[in-house]
């Protein structure tokens, strides 16, 4: 059950302000009926709701797969740089999107943006075990050792201890990177850790989400349904 001023929020992008004026000049209908009370519960998977004679297709929580280009903070709002969120029209962003995890500036590559709190909090989790899989270009040349040194767990400059990870070669001075945690810059510290500089660094995959299904930089699509099926069952969620 959910107040009617706050379906039609969400579903039309208002305020609840204006849903509630919207509400009370009988411009919504549920059933087939006018109803003029912003704070009446209903059910939003039983009711047909309109508003303005168009139906309206009520979700509560909405997930986007975002390709983050470089120069972009992943932040909500910022006073002086662009966010990720403006990469979303006013429409969106009024949904009370955030973005799930951070990517630094100059990282690009998937990042998830949602309303969902929950969902958030169990991706971000090291508990959840999702695996994070960054490519990188690195200054010097990668060996042996520092896969070995990644397998058994980095200890960084400041002390701070780093899960096992994986660190695929894929040339000279190019790998992947695989994590489960989400410290702070944690990928260009890990490869700075074995004397490995990052040149550049792109997330390519979040679980089953790969790069390959994605828009192009800068531009967005939601997930589907069975993009979200697999997401839940993987974060054992209902």
């Amino acid at each position: 059950m959910i107040r009617l001023d706050k379906l039609i929020a969400y579903a039309a992008g208002l305020t609840r302000s204006q849903a509630g004026k919207a509400i009370r000049s009988g411009s919504v209908k549920v059933n087939g009926s006018i109803l003029q009370k912003p704070e009446q519960k209903i059910d939003e998977n039983a009711c047909s709701v309109s508003l303005n004679g168009e139906t309206i297709h009520f979700k509560r929580y909405r997930y986007f797969l975002l390709n983050k280009p470089t120069g972009v903070i992943t932040a909500s709002i910022d006073g002086s740089q662009k966010t990720v969120l403006d990469l979303f029209p006013h429409e969106l962003r009024k949904l009370r999107l955030f973005p799930v995890g951070r990517l630094d500036k100059d990282t690009s590559g998937l990042l998830l943006v949602t309303n969902n709190g929950e969902f958030a909090h169990r991706l971000i989790s090291p508990k959840s075990e999702i695996d994070k899989i960054y490519r990188a270009t690195v200054s010097g040349s990668l060996t042996d050792a520092d896969m070995m040194q990644f397998r058994s767990g980095l200890i960084l400059a400041d002390g701070t201890h780093c899960l096992p990870a994986g660190l695929t070669i894929l040339g000279e001075s190019e790998c992947l990177v695989t994590i489960r945690e989400g410290k702070y810059h944690q990928v260009r510290r890990m490869l700075a850790a074995v004397g490995k500089p990052v040149l550049t660094l792109q997330r390519v995959s979040i679980g089953p989400l790969d790069i390959s299904s994605a828009p192009g930089e800068g531009h967005y699509r939601e997930l589907t349904d069975e993009e979200l099926c697999i997401m839940f069952n993987i974060l054992h969620m209902e």
